[in-house]
């Protein structure tokens, strides 16, 4: 059965939409199948595997606002991964739901069809906590938090983790935290050191080893329409996130045999 990992933080900037690219990418390295749900209405995601947002014929929007969605005709397959693509129509799905019954799952009603045909399943989510941020908690078995190694970092994680534990408690009891994965780290800097250790404590256990290096081929990658170890697989940044895809593989294994 197919995990469903949320990337989630309502900060905008602060490596959602990379983190989900690339991990997903590396963890289709590992042979692992992966489908990558875009669910922010800038479509960031999408474009990002080199699929023009304008270009789909069924979008995540149409999925979740039908009442019978057909998701398998929606899905496209890249070099990479399998993707369900977002475009601008995401933006006005919020005022959609509110009339809706289910509101909070429409999106676990679509996920639910199919993740049995992967391994794993990621959501990359909106940067807000609104109803489709809701939808993303409400779909998952887990949430991973991307947080900068900036002054900031912290401001706004205490909003989250209440939205979290308000959707554990009314809307979806199953939800853990994946983890926290520390990202645009610069160890020259005293700050990114000190943010890290902030987290930490913060976060005791939940941290990942693996940190994403402040890294301008990771910038650019997106705009060719690739991931990360597609576009330059030596660079410091594809390091990290293979390692990364390790450390989720070691994870998940571990726990599937407790």
């Amino acid at each position: 059965m197919g995990k469903i990992i949320a990337f989630a933080n309502q900060k905008g900037g602060v490596g959602k939409t990379t983190t989900a690219i690339n991990l997903a990418a590396a963890l289709s390295e590992r042979e692992k199948r992966v489908l990558l749900c875009d669910f922010d209405p800038q479509g960031n995601a999408t474009s990002g595997f080199g699929v023009d947002p304008r270009s789909l014929e069924t979008s995540i929007y149409d999925l979740i606002v039908a009442d019978q969605p057909d998701v398998k005709s929606a899905i496209v397959s890249t070099k990479w991964v399998d993707l369900l693509g977002a475009n601008v129509n995401l933006a006005g799905a919020e005022l959609d739901l509110i009339g809706m019954s289910d509101r909070e799952y429409r999106l676990k009603n679509v996920l639910d069809q199919v993740k049995d045909d992967y391994d794993y399943v990621f959501i990359d989510c909106p940067p807000s906590l609104g109803l489709l941020t809701l939808n993303c908690l409400c779909a998952a078995d887990s949430f991973l938090v991307p947080l900068q190694c900036e002054y900031y970092a912290l401001e706004g994680l205490s909003q989250l983790m209440t939205t979290v534990r308000m959707v554990k408690k009314a809307l979806n009891r199953k939800l853990v935290m994946e983890g926290v994965l520390l990202t645009m780290f610069d160890g020259r800097t005293n700050l990114s050191i000190q943010v890290v250790e902030e987290v930490k404590k913060h976060f005791p256990g939940e941290v990942f080893s693996a940190v994403v290096p402040r890294n301008v081929r990771l910038s650019e990658a997106p705009s060719h329409g690739k991931p990360i170890t597609a576009y330059d697989r030596m660079c410091r940044g594809a390091e990290a996130y293979l390692a990364l895809a390790d450390e989720i593989l070691k994870k998940n294994d571990r726990k599937g045999r407790s």
